[in-house]
């Protein structure tokens, strides 16, 4: 998981370090609600970054670092 980096700058370097290698995305919809799926990291950039998944999908699949830094997005290496 990458909960535990706390600034963006830690979040970036994990995140770029998953770049083209499959993952597994929680998304926290809230009111307990949760989706996952599993995927690939397709595009690092500076504000944000993309995961295409392996299926299809109907969801949101660009995010920002706010989003894993809050804990409203998780990705684990596969």
């Amino acid at each position: 998981m990458i909960k535990g980096a706390s600034d963006y700058a830690g979040i970036k370097t994990a995140v770029g370090k998953m770049y083209n290698k499959p993952v597994s995305v929680t998304e926290n919809l809230g009111r307990n609600k949760f989706k996952s799926y599993d995927g690939v990291v397709t595009g690092v950039y500076a504000a944000l970054f993309t995961v295409k998944p392996n299926a299809a999908y109907n969801g949101k699949t660009s995010f920002s670092y706010a989003e894993v830094a809050c804990g409203n997005v998780r990705l684990k290496e596969i």
